[in-house]
């Protein structure tokens, strides 16, 4: 067994937030494991490396369900039967098995290719009104990257328009809280609005998913329970936003660094979905998969985790490694990005994929075709705010002119 001393990664901010790949190559280059602290003051183990993540993700003897293992405490301020926690991200098989088979009996890949049409409707119109200011320059967070997948995953559910601003305030705080205090809360209010929302749907139902996860029951008689349902709706809201809202934003930057690729993917619009996985691969939008902890010892490399311990698998440093990917700090839209992890790997691997990647082709070919000049409204990319924490990577702001 091998020991390494802790490293310290709340020491490197902010430039680890800026970039934390040059930090996970280093480690790598030493081994797949690693102790670290990480920005949240807890302890845990960082597994690096294609190959290790890949294994990883698909260790059984990695568990996610922490309400049962009794470690939300250690990862969440917020109560162990908070309902926004019965979800699948926080389940191992059969539990896992059975609410991913109940919700992708109504999220299923023709729901997400039927939408295309709207996705395109809302991409227009939201190009429309960021165009429309004669200053010629934005925001293009606040502006296009969120409103779209925001508008997108709401309408998806059927959460009314005007209840839609409050779920940024709630998402921020889960993906990155700021407090203990404001985590909870972030937790509780949103568990009571979908609460009431599942009830009012319930007795009017739409055609929206939420309304279809409702009222679906599986061949033996099996539906999702009123705590799941609130905690499937909380995980499709929140992860249905977060990933998509930060696959554009760190695209737009890959190509405002790489100006060839941009002039290359404005001149050959065929290039683009080979830009959206080089996009995914090179900066994606979350960085660690969500803490995992060891059900026993487990050896990695020569490291031995042991039972109770938690786990980070960096997909960010899996994809910039170049055991797999030759030259991989290099941007490159003709590359076969296939095999990435983006998106995860094994039974987690995420659900909503397909739509991201749908809203991902719509907004980038729309920004060139709208925005062919396109140019960061920033003189230092380094003046940036980044998003807090390890799970979801990318930028609060991104100012640009067109």
């Amino acid at each position: 067994m091998t020991t390494r001393p802790i490293v310290d990664l709340m020491e490197l901010s902010p430039d680890f937030l800026r970039d934390p790949y040059p930090v996970y190559a280093k480690l790598r280059a030493e081994g797949p494991v690693h102790r670290v602290r990480i920005p949240r003051g807890q302890e845990a183990w960082l597994i690096v490396g294609h190959e290790a993540c890949r294994a990883a993700f698909t260790d059984s003897r990695f568990s996610r369900d922490w309400v049962r293992s009794g470690n939300v405490n250690n990862m969440f301020h917020v109560d162990p039967e908070q309902p926004a926690l019965a979800h699948m991200l926080m389940s191992d098989p059969p539990v896992h098995t059975r609410l991913r088979r109940l919700v992708t009996k109504e999220f299923t890949p023709s729901r997400t290719e039927a939408m295309a049409p709207r996705i395109q409707q809302i991409s227009d119109e939201l190009l429309d009104e960021m165009t429309a200011d004669g200053r010629r320059q934005a925001d293009l967070i606040s502006a296009f990257a969120f409103p779209l997948p925001m508008t997108v995953i709401c309408e998806l559910l059927g959460v009314p328009e005007l209840d839609r601003l409050a779920f940024r305030g709630w998402s921020n705080e889960i993906v990155g809280p700021t407090t203990p205090e404001a985590e909870a809360a972030a937790y509780d209010e949103l568990s009571v609005y979908l609460g009431e929302l599942i009830t009012a749907k319930r007795a009017e139902p739409g055609e929206d998913l939420l309304s279809g996860m409702i009222h679906t029951v599986d061949a033996g008689g099996d539906r999702l329970s009123p705590k799941e349902l609130i905690g499937m709706s909380m995980l499709l809201l929140v992860a249905g936003h977060e990933t998509t809202v930060n696959m554009i934003g760190n695209g737009v930057r890959a190509l405002f660094a790489h100006p060839e690729q941009f002039a290359a993917l404005k001149s050959d619009p065929s290039l683009l979905d080979g830009a959206i996985e080089e996009m995914l691969r090179y900066d994606g939008p979350v960085e660690n998969g969500t803490i995992r902890f060891a059900l026993e010892d487990v050896e990695i490399g020569g490291v031995t985790i042991p039972a109770g311990d938690s786990v980070l698998i960096s997909m960010a440093d899996a994809d910039r490694d170049p055991a797999r990917f030759k030259n991989p700090e290099r941007f490159d839209i003709r590359r076969d990005a296939r095999g990435h992890v983006a998106f995860g790997h094994g039974l987690h691997y995420c659900l909503g994929a397909p739509l991201a990647r749908l809203e991902g082709r719509i907004a980038i070919r729309g920004l060139l075709e709208r925005c062919p000049d396109l140019s960061p409204g920033l003189a230092d990319d380094a003046e940036l705010p980044w998003m807090p924490g390890m799970l979801i990577r990318g930028v609060k702001e991104l100012p640009v002119r067109w």
